[in-house]
C-alpha cells in the first residue's frame, strides 16, 4: 500500500505521461552466438554457468587486439564483462593467463573479478590464477617491491592528520587550517602531476601551504615512509626514468583491462599510457554519466576522448540496464540526456515496472525526513520491507542532520556512512557548540579550548596560560585570566571582555536565539575574514552548515537540552563504527550520493532534490552567466560544475532497484526553494518565481541570462502558475491551500502533493476543488500561518511541537483542506 502523501509526479508537473525506458530484447548468446562459431563452446560454458550475454556485451567479450572503450551504463553489467573478456582470451584467443593485468579501484572488486575467472568454464584454475588482478595501488606497490622500495606504508588516515597538526602546531597555524582538507588538497595536486616545484606562492596562503606540504613530505622522507599517492608518483618516476623496467612491463601485460576509468585521474591514466604505448591493448570500461569525483582528479574528458588519444579505438556501450524497474531507468535517461558532454546513450530495461518512483514536497528536511521515516517504519511494520532494504542518500553531509536526529530519537536501526566528524563537530560547527557548553559551564576547558581561535590566540598557547594562573587561583569563569595573557592589544582585551559577558548571557536565550548571537556577534565576521578558510570549504558551504544549525537548534526551549541532545548524537555516532563493518545488518543506511557510487539497494530515498541541495549552492554560484559569449573560463566552470551535479542526480536515482523515492522540500535554510532543475527538466515544471514575474523560460539551463532557479517550462503559453495565482494558489498544482487571512499559500501546509489540486474555492482547469476538514498543527506565532496535518500514526509530541518555519509552539486544531487524492 502506498501512503497518499507520496505522488508520481513532483510538485508542479506540467506532463501527463511518465518517464519509462523501452524493455530490452530477450535474445542473449543462447540465440545470437549459433553451435556452428567458433567460439560457440565459450559461450555455451557461460551458459551453463548461469551467465548469459546480450548482443553488446558478447561484441565487448569478442574484442581481442587494439583499444577498446566499453561504455558500461548503469547496471550494465559491466563485472561480467570483464571477466568473461579475460577468459575469452584465454580460452579461445590463447593469450597467457600472466599476460593479462585487470586493474580497478577496490580491493574488494578485485578479489571478486579474480575469483570470478578462475571459476570460468573451460580453465584451469591454476591457469587462470595467473591473471593479474589488482586495485591501481596494489600493482605499483608490487612494482616498487621488487625494485627496493622498503619505505613503510602511511596508510592511517588519522595517523597521516596527526602529522600534519602537529606541524601546524610547529609552524603556529593549528588553528588556521585543517589536516584532513590540507592532505585532500596536496592529493589532488599530486594527482594531477603537480608537484611542490610547481605550486603557485603568490599569496601568504599559498607560501604557507606549501611550506607545509614540504614538511609533511620531509617527515616521510626522514621517518621511511610512503603514502598511497607516493605509489603512483614513485612508480611514474621510476618508469620513466628506467626504460628497460618499463620495457618489461609493456612485454609482460600485452592485454591491460580497467574498471570504473571515469574515476581514473590524470596521474594513473599516465602510468597506463605508458604499460600500453607499443600495442595499445587496453580496454576500458566505464560511464561517463558516473564520473562525479571531479575534487579527486577524474576527468570526463578521458572517455569523451579516448578514440583521440587512441586512434582507432573500437567503442562499445552496454546499454542494457539488468537493475532497476523501467519507470527507474526511463527517469534515469531523462534526467542526464540534458548533459551536453557526454557520449549519447539511452539505457533500456529488462524489467517491466510494476511501480513508478514516487515524490514528496515537504515543507523542510525535519518534516521531509519526519514522513519518510513513517514510510519506511509503516513497510517494515507490514512486512513488505525490511531495514536493510533501504538506503537514504543525500548530497553532502549536512543534508543528513535531520533523518539522523529522526532516527536517533525514533530508535530506527541504522548506519551512517560518514567519514569524517557528525556534523556537530564539524570545524565550522564545533566553536559555536564549544560557547554553548561554556555557557553552562564556565569552567569546561575543553569547550574553552576550542574557542580560543575566535579570539585569535593560539589554543596551545592559551590554554597552557589559562591553567597556570587558574591553578593557585581558580576563577568560576577561567577565561578572564586572558586579560593578563602577554603581548595583548588593547581591542583583543576589550574583545575579551565582551565575549566572556555574551556567554554568560547565552544561558538564559533559547539555543536557536544564543546561535544566531554568537553569528551575529562575531562568528560569521570571523568566518569570512578567516582566508585559509577559504581552502577548507566552499563559504556557502559554511553558511549552509551554520544554517543548519539554527534549524536544529529551533526545537529546543533551552540550551541544556539542545546541549544534551547534541552531546547524545556524538556518543551514538561514535558507536557506529562497530555496525558499519557489518554489511548484512538490518539497518537503514545513510550515505553520501559519492558514497553510493557503484552500489545498489532495493529501495532508495534521495533527499534534498531541490534548488541550491542538488544542485549545491556551490555549483549554482560556480559561474554565473551573462550575455557575453564566447564563454568564459568561469562561465564554462559554471557548466561544468552543473553538469556534474546532474551526474550525481542520475547516480543517485540509478541506485534503485525496485523503489524509488525522491524528496524536494519547500524551505531550506529559512528559505524558499524550487524543485531540483534535475526534475524540472524532465517533468516541464513552471520556475515558480520566474513565472510570477511573468518571464519566458524555455526548457535548459538558462545559460544565456545567468537565470539559477531553473530555467524550465512552456515559453509559448501563458504562466499556468500566474492563473492559480489569480486563484488564490500559489504554484501550479502547488497543493498547498491559501490562509485567507494573508491571501498566500500556506507553503508549509502539511504533506501535500502536486497531485491534490486543492484550495478551498478554487478551480483549477475548470475543475472545482474538494475540500475535507482535518486535525492539524496550528502555529501560534502571531506572524506565522504554518500549519501540518495532524499525523494518526506517529506519536503525537506531549504539549504540541514546534513550528518548523519559525519555531514558535503548535497547537491542536482544525483545517479547512484539500483532499488528498491519489494520481490514476
Amino acid at each position: 500500500m502506498t501512503s497518499n502523501l507520496f505522488y508520481k509526479r513532483p510538485y508542479g508537473s506540467n506532463r501527463r505521461d511518465l518517464p519509462f525506458a523501452e524493455l530490452a530484447s530477450s535474445w542473449t548468446s543462447r540465440e545470437l552466438v549459433s553451435d556452428q562459431a567458433a567460439d560457440a563452446a565459450f559461450f555455451r560454458g557461460l551458459e551453463a554457468k548461469g551467465l548469459f550475454l546480450n548482443r553488446t556485451q558478447i561484441e565487448a567479450v569478442r574484442h581481442r587486439e587494439g583499444p577498446l572503450l566499453t561504455l558500461a551504463g548503469a547496471g550494465s553489467g559491466k563485472t561480467s564483462v570483464l571477466v568473461s573478456r579475460a577468459g575469452y582470451l584465454m580460452a579461445v584467443g590463447k593469450a597467457d593467463p600472466s599476460s593479462i593485468l585487470l586493474v580497478t579501484f577496490s580491493s574488494k572488486a578485485a578479489t571478486e573479478m579474480k575469483e570470478r575467472i578462475m571459476s570460468l568454464p573451460g580453465l584451469e584454475a591454476k591457469e587462470a590464477a595467473k591473471v593479474t588482478a589488482r586495485t591501481f595501488h596494489s600493482f605499483f606497490l608490487y612494482l616498487l617491491r621488487t625494485r627496493g622500495f622498503r619505505q613503510e606504508i602511511l596508510s592511517n588516515a588519522r595517523h597521516q592528520q596527526f602529522i600534519v597538526k602537529r606541524i601546524l602546531r610547529e609552524m603556529g597555524l593549528r588553528d588556521g587550517y585543517e589536516a584532513e582538507t590540507l592532505l585532500s588538497l596536496w592529493s589532488a595536486h599530486r594527482m594531477n602531476m603537480t608537484g611542490l616545484n610547481e605550486l603557485p606562492a603568490n599569496t601568504p596562503t599559498e607560501v604557507e601551504q606549501k611550506q607545509i606540504f614540504a614538511r609533511y613530505e620531509a617527515w616521510k622522507e626522514e621517518n621511511g615512509q610512503m603514502d598511497f599517492d607516493d605509489i603512483l608518483v614513485l612508480s611514474h618516476r621510476l618508469l620513466t626514468s628506467d626504460s628497460r623496467l618499463l620495457s618489461s612491463l609493456q612485454r609482460r601485460y600485452r592485454y591491460v583491462m580497467v574498471d570504473e576509468f571515469q574515476d581514473t585521474g590524470l596521474l594513473p591514466y599516465e602510468l597506463l599510457k605508458l604499460i600500453v604505448r607499443p600495442h595499445a591493448n587496453l580496454m576500458v570500461v566505464g560511464d561517463d554519466d558516473q564520473t562525479i569525483y571531479g575534487f579527486n582528479g577524474a576527468r570526463n574528458e578521458f572517455i569523451l576522448e579516448f578514440d583521440q588519444t587512441f586512434p582507432g579505438a573500437k567503442v562499445v556501450t552496454l546499454g542494457v540496464n539488468y537493475r532497476s524497474l523501467s519507470s527507474i531507468v526511463g527517469l534515469g535517461n531523462e534526467i542526464i540526456e540534458e548533459n551536453k558532454r557526454r557520449r549519447p546513450k539511452k539505457l533500456l530495461s529488462t524489467r517491466k515496472s510494476g511501480s513508478v518512483p514516487l515524490y514528496l514536497r515537504p515543507g523542510d528536511p525535519d518534516e521531509e525526513a519526519e514522513v519518510l521515516l513513517k514510510h519506511i517504519v509503516q513497510e517494515v511494520g507490514e512486512e513488505r520491507k525490511n531495514y536493510g532494504d533501504y538506503a537514504i542518500l543525500y548530497r553532502t553531509s549536512n543534508n543528513s542532520r535531520a533523518v539522523f536526529e529522526q532516527m536517533v530519537m525514533k530508535e530506527i536501526p541504522f548506519i551512517h556512512y560518514e567519514q569524517g566528524d557528525l556534523f556537530y563537530e564539524q570545524w565550522m560547527v564545533k566553536p559555536v557548540m564549544d560557547h554553548l557548553r561554556l555557557s553552562l559551564d564556565r569552567r569546561n576547558f575543553k569547550a574553552m579550548e576550542g574557542i580560543l581561535n575566535t579570539l585569535y590566540i593560539n589554543r596551545d598557547k592559551g590554554m597552557a596560560f589559562i591553567h597556570e594562573k587558574d591553578a593557585p587561583r581558580p576563577k568560576k569563569g577561567p577565561l578572564a585570566h586572558l586579560l593578563t595573557y602577554p603581548g595583548l592589544q588593547d581591542f583583543q582585551v576589550e574583545q575579551i571582555r565582551e565575549r566572556s559577558k555574551m556567554i554568560k548571557s547565552l544561558k538564559g536565550l533559547e539555543p536557536a536565539d544564543a546561535i544566531r548571537e554568537i553569528r551575529l556577534r562575531f562568528y560569521d565576521k570571523y568566518l569570512e575574514a578567516d582566508g585559509s578558510q577559504e581552502l577548507t570549504m566552499h563559504k556557502e558551504f559554511i553558511q549552509e552548515g551554520l544554517d543548519e544549525l539554527e534549524a536544529s537548534a529551533k526545537r529546543f526551549k533551552d540550551v541544556a537540552s539542545f546541549v544534551g541532545f547534541v552531546d547524545r548524537l556524538i556518543d551514538i555516532h561514535r558507536e557506529m563504527a562497530a555496525r558499519k563493518k557489518d554489511d548484512s545488518a538490518d539497518a537503514v543506511k545513510l550515505m553520501t550520493i559519492h558514497k553510493a557510487k557503484g552500489l545498489e539497494f532495493p529501495s532508495v530515498c534521495l533527499i534534498g532534490a531541490s534548488e541550491g541541495i542538488l544542485p549545491h549552492s556551490s555549483s549554482l554560484e560556480a559561474g554565473r552567466l551573462d550575455d557575453n559569449h564566447p564563454l568564459t573560463p568561469k562561465q564554462q566552470k559554471g557548466i561544468d560544475a552543473l553538469e556534474e551535479e546532474r551526474r550525481l542526480a542520475y547516480v543517485a536515482v540509478t541506485r534503485a532497484k525496485d523503489e524509488l523515492i525522491i524528496s524536494s522540500p519547500s524551505f531550506y535554510r529559512g528559505r524558499k526553494v524550487e524543485v531540483s532543475r534535475f526534475l524540472q527538466s524532465v517533468f516541464r515544471i513552471e520556475n515558480e518565481t520566474a513565472a510570477a514575474k511573468g518571464q519566458r523560460n524555455v526548457k535548459g539551463e538558462s545559460r544565456a541570462n545567468g537565470n539559477r532557479n531553473g530555467g524550465y517550462g512552456n515559453a509559448a503559453k501563458t504562466s499556468s502558475f500566474t492563473r492559480y495565482r489569480e486563484g488564490g494558489l500559489a504554484g501550479s498544482n502547488s497543493g498547498y491551500p491559501r490562509d485567507s487571512r494573508t491571501g498566500h499559500a500556506s507553503i508549509n501546509s502539511g504533506y501535500f502533493g502536486n497531485d491534490s489540486t486543492n484550495s478551498p474555492g478554487i478551480t483549477v482547469n475548470a475543475e472545482p476543488v474538494r475540500t475535507e476538514t482535518v486535525r492539524a498543527w496550528l502555529c501560534s506565532g502571531p506572524a506565522c500561518r504554518g500549519w501540518q496535518r495532524m499525523d494518526s500514526v506517529l506519536p503525537q509530541a506531549k504539549g504540541g511541537k514546534a513550528c518548523p518555519l519559525c519555531g514558535s509552539p503548535m497547537k491542536p486544531g482544525m483545517k479547512e483542506a484539500a483532499v488528498s487524492v491519489r494520481r490514476r
